[in-house]
């Protein structure tokens, strides 16, 4: 691949990464509603378990494709880093392998804060 092609590719990763987000931000949007509304305190076990399968199945799916696609950007840094000549942008993108296991770290961290924090306000 030359650095235009893995330039585009690395777009499509954070991309992914973004899109990623966009469901388990919708199911948060949703418990944290019907948690400010007091909306699980009447609701039935069944429907808080619910609720919290739910968060989790979510969250843990947008993880793994989060996470795939920084494995796969990791990979793609160290090829751009092999381009002969790179433009500014290449040789940018290709000093990210720090930012990018940082990215991973934190994302698993607050994913497990976040669900714990789910848990509380549907349980709790």
């Amino acid at each position: 691949m030359d650095e235009k092609d893995l330039i585009n590719l690395w777009n499509k990763k954070r991309n992914q990464i973004i899109m990623a987000q966009i469901s388990p931000a919708l199911v948060l949007i949703a418990i944290m509603v019907l948690a400010a509304q007091g909306t699980f305190v009447a609701a039935s076990d069944a429907a808080k378990y619910l609720a919290v399968a739910v968060a989790a199945v979510t969250g843990f799916l947008a993880i793994v494709s989060q996470y795939a696609a920084i494995r796969e950007a990791q990979a793609l840094v160290k090829d751009l880093g092999k381009v002969s000549k790179p433009s500014a942008l290449a040789t940018k993108i290709a000093s990210s392998q720090q930012l990018l296991s940082l990215t991973a770290v934190a994302m698993v961290g607050f994913s497990l804060v976040t669900f714990a924090l789910v848990i509380w306000s549907i349980l709790g």
